[in-house]
């Protein structure tokens, strides 16, 4: 009798351990929404990449092709079975406190290599945590030079504010684009201010006439018939706009509105206005713009990511989604190349990265023969786009 009894109470208490592991099983199942997690990376064989970005807000649709870039670009390298990675992205909803948050839960996370924060305030904020703690971050966007100044980890896949300003002004002037150019841009952004200064400093010194500068700020960023009528009445062929699109688009349909039609001229920022909700593509025919990244271009490697980017997230991916997609390949190729392993230290790994980023040559989507400096500034050779029909077409 005790002998079954004994058994009874065996069959009962391994029938309770089953289901407490099958509970245990499903409670860490991944979200539906986090990327795909792979064997190696469980098993704690795979390098901790984080990064912060607007997941949520106004500036959404950075942080979001961000990160749905880089987990197309996780996915496929984990698929081919050499190096490893774990992506986390943290919101940071386009505020540098809220981004020192993300960042800290990214760290307690032990994450060891870093994608920075996408936008350019946030990211002066985190790349400061970054090299206080010695971990290398390749920020796919963020573009001011206060982001990387006077640090040797912090590098960018995209082009620094200066350089766009002064490419920007040359490609005007190069083309014969315009004889009388107004600028309207935005006072409290640091990117809008760094792209203005080095544009207007480059149109002077190649005799652009500026025939109208004018600007606004958060508050006052939804009436631009002051800064629209300067323009119209000091006769400004061209309008550069060094800006993100939300404010562009209003831009755009108030010129229309008083029958003001210049050639427009924007910056990577721009990228993103066909899809953004309630606007009519329209009113962007015509808009050029100077990006590394072209979407309708029909090299196979180009046409593979835009088709694999369209199948899983049902969109066209814009320029942050491919330069987010390069940062993952780029470190895939360094660690490689330095012989890296999932075990090593985030601060060892720092020491790596800056010498593979500083003296290796990188091909991706948004340029070949990519090179970084010291400075962690990326030299690769943007491209003229004009908006036709509802697309981005080559202007080269």
């Amino acid at each position: 009798m005790m002998k079954k009894k004994f058994m009874s109470l065996m069959l009962v208490m391994a029938m309770v351990l089953s289901l407490a592991a099958c509970g245990a099983k499903k409670e860490e199942a991944p979200a539906s929404d986090a990327p795909a997690s792979t064997p190696a990376a469980e098993s704690g064989s795979a390098f901790k990449l984080g990064g912060t970005g607007p997941l949520t807000g106004g500036a959404a649709i950075y942080g979001t092709a961000a990160k749905n870039g880089a987990t197309i670009a996780v996915d496929e390298i984990n698929a081919m079975g050499g190096i490893q990675f774990d992506l986390k992205y943290e919101d940071d909803t386009h505020d540098a406190e809220k981004a020192v948050n993300a960042y800290n839960a990214l760290k307690d996370w032990d994450m060891q290599i870093s994608l920075g924060s996408v936008t350019s305030k946030p990211c002066e904020a985190t790349a400061a945590e970054t090299y206080a703690d010695r971990i290398f971050a390749l920020t796919p966007s963020a573009s001011s030079t206060a982001v990387t100044e006077g640090k040797d980890n912090m590098f960018q896949m995209c082009f620094m504010d200066p350089n766009q300003g002064s490419a920007s002004a040359q490609y005007i002037a190069d083309k014969a684009l315009a004889t009388k150019v107004a600028v309207i841009w935005k006072n409290d952004d640091v990117y809008s201010k760094g792209i203005h200064d080095t544009f207007t400093a480059k149109a002077n010194e190649l005799g652009l006439e500026i025939v109208s500068d004018t600007t606004f700020a958060d508050g006052n960023d939804t009436d631009f018939s002051v800064q629209l009528s300067g323009a119209q009445t000091n006769g400004a062929d061209l309008v550069f706009l060094p800006m993100y699109y939300q404010p562009a688009s209003l831009i755009f349909a108030q010129a229309s509105s008083m029958n003001y039609a210049p050639k427009w001229f924007g910056v990577d920022g721009m990228d993103g206005i066909l899809t953004m909700e309630g606007f009519d593509p329209a009113l962007a025919e015509g808009v050029m713009l100077l990006t590394p990244f072209n979407a309708d271009s029909t090299d196979e490697r180009t046409a593979s990511f835009v088709k694999a980017y369209q199948e899983r997230f049902n969109e066209v991916p814009n320029q942050f989604a491919a330069d987010a997609y390069d940062c993952v390949y780029a470190y895939k190729q360094a660690l490689e190349a330095a012989g890296c392993t999932p075990d090593m230290s985030a601060s060892d790994l720092c020491d790596k990265m800056v010498e593979q980023f500083t003296s290796m040559s990188f091909d991706g989507l948004t340029g070949e023969g990519m090179t970084w400096d010291a400075s962690g500034a990326v030299s690769k050779s943007p491209k003229g786009m004009v908006i036709e029909n509802g697309a981005y077409v080559g202007l080269d």
